[in-house]
């Protein structure tokens, strides 16, 4: 799957330093290359899918160019490593609930409900949900919709929202009891 290991006598910090000064992709790819099998086996280990694993180790390497940038690493392969597996688990986080089933046609007699009164008490229970949403403060407001609705991690959230990270991990807390506790008021 992987292209053959580049031979470079520069060790990963002082590729990465180079990397770090001029921006050159070719210090990135070389030092990339050399671990490639690591992150391989990272994604394999945690997505347990052959393709979908070759698919996280090259969006892996498409974030690394902005975010070795941003972040100053002293220990490259470990730092590799975590990246790698917060990927993983971000894109495991991302499919929860989305798992689809094949139901054969034969199965399906048309789109109607077999229990119409099911759908008048999820709608009410949705528009119930918008109303507490619209009830919370402006912070927890945000930060509970770009993380439930948006599907979006602390991280992302603290740079949209230019909060601190353990704010934005206070308002979702803060913002899903206060949800709770106005969804159980107005039953």
């Amino acid at each position: 799957m992987f292209l053959q290991k580049p031979t470079s006598a520069k060790s990963d910090a002082e590729l990465l330093r180079l990397y770090q000064a001029d921006h050159n992709l070719e210090w990135l790819s070389t030092l990339y290359l050399r671990h490639a099998s690591l992150i391989y086996g990272v994604c394999l280990k945690y997505l347990r899918d052959r393709d979908t694993a070759k698919d996280a180790v090259m969006q892996i390497h498409e974030k690394l160019i902005e975010s070795l940038l941003r972040h100053h690493v002293s220990n490259f392969r470990s730092w590799l490593y975590v990246f790698a597996k917060n990927h993983c688990l971000m894109q495991l986080r991302s499919m929860k609930g989305r798992v689809t089933e094949e139901i054969p046609v034969a199965l399906m007699e048309n789109g109607l409900s077999h229990h119409p009164e099911e759908d008048v008490v999820l709608e009410s229970d949705l528009q119930r949900l918008e109303k507490c949403i619209a009830r919370l403060s402006g912070e927890q407001k945000r930060c509970v919709e770009l993380f439930y609705l948006k599907e979006q991690c602390y991280r992302d959230i603290s740079i949209a929202t230019g909060f601190d990270l353990n704010r934005v991990k206070s308002y979702i807390q803060n913002g899903k009891r206060n949800l709770k506790l106005c969804m159980e008021n107005n039953e």
